[in-house]
């Protein structure tokens, strides 16, 4: 849910002690001390604190040790600055899935960061609203910028360059199949479900088991509420 005031990542109030004390902040693991917190005990950074929301998922996902691409997606997309909907999610799906493709494959937290780092660039060239104006929804786009980053693809590649087409394809066929009208969340949660599956198809990693349910849609006027495979009752 989005948290206008308060904590940004609850919407707790904030508490003040008199002096600073350490503290580790929940989104990219930054130590440092700080005398405000929020009353469940959660700290932010002022880099996360003040940051875009392509800032903030660029910091989480590149700090994040979780193999849980969906419990990384819920936990950003819960941050005020994560809207109902909006192009940062073409971003925040390949962020969240290399961040865990990286974790379970143990690669260097540097090699990580700049895939990520990469994925942004990427991702700023999807436009909003591409799912309806141009059939390309930007959360499959995402799962082939991941798969593309993630087995060194390029525009010569043979096999990576395969993967990384099929991957959006098989994305965009299932949000097409559950799609209409628009949710991000239901979009994103989709991709990133159908690219846990095809890495365990086509390249063997397997990323750990979750389930989904959706605490977003009171935000959604278009919500499909008992038709959205995800939709909480």
């Amino acid at each position: 849910m989005e948290h206008k005031s308060g904590c940004l990542v609850c919407g707790a109030e904030l508490r003040y002690s008199e002096n600073a004390v350490p503290r580790t902040c929940v989104y990219c693991g930054e130590h440092g001390q700080s005398a405000a917190a929020c009353a469940n005990g959660h700290y932010v950074c002022d880099a996360c604190h003040s940051g875009s929301a392509n800032d903030l998922i660029q910091r989480f996902c590149s700090a994040s040790a979780l193999r849980e691409p969906i419990a990384m997606a819920v936990t950003l997309m819960k941050d005020a600055r994560i809207k109902m909907h909006g192009p940062e999610h073409h971003f925040l799906v390949p962020a969240v899935l290399l961040s865990a493709f990286c974790n379970a494959e143990g690669r260097a937290p540097q090699e990580k960061a700049a895939l990520i780092a990469k994925a942004r660039e990427r991702a700023q060239d999807v436009k909003g609203g591409s799912c309806g104006f141009n059939g390309n929804c930007g959360a499959a786009v995402g799962t082939g910028i991941f798969m593309s980053l993630a087995t060194g693809a390029t525009p010569l590649s043979d096999a990576p360059w395969r993967l990384a087409n099929l991957m959006t394809a098989d994305s965009l066929s299932l949000i097409a199949e559950h799609g209409g009208p628009r949710c991000c969340k239901r979009d994103s949660f989709l991709a990133i479900l159908e690219a846990k599956s095809f890495l365990s198809r086509e390249l063997g990693v397997e990323l750990p088991q979750e389930s989904v349910t959706c605490g977003f849609s009171a935000l959604n006027k278009e919500c499909k509420r008992d038709a959205c495979l995800f939709w909480a009752g």
